[in-house]
């Protein structure tokens, strides 16, 4: 009787020790999770800025492209104002 006695204790040392295990795997699985969440918020973020500087940076070669076009302009009726004047 003693042995099974013993032998039912032992199962349930192993059941306790089972239980404290899921419990722990549980908590490390909701603290994975969340810090896979923060780190899937972080990159939309960085692609969303990423998206916006890449919008910014053709809008300023546009502008820039715009500009020299301009400057290109302005110099040809420079220039034909000097070459008029001088004939």
């Amino acid at each position: 009787m003693n042995d099974s006695v013993d032998l039912f204790q032992k199962f349930e040392e192993k059941i306790a020790r089972a239980i404290e295990v899921m419990k722990r795997l549980q908590s490390e699985k909701r603290a994975l999770e969340q810090e896979l969440e923060r780190a899937n918020s972080a990159a939309k973020e960085r692609a969303r800025e990423g998206d916006a500087q890449e919008r910014e940076l053709l809008a300023l070669r546009r502008e820039r492209e715009e500009v020299r076009a301009r400057v290109e302009k302005l110099l040809e009726q420079i220039d034909s104002l000097t070459t008029e004047s001088e004939a």
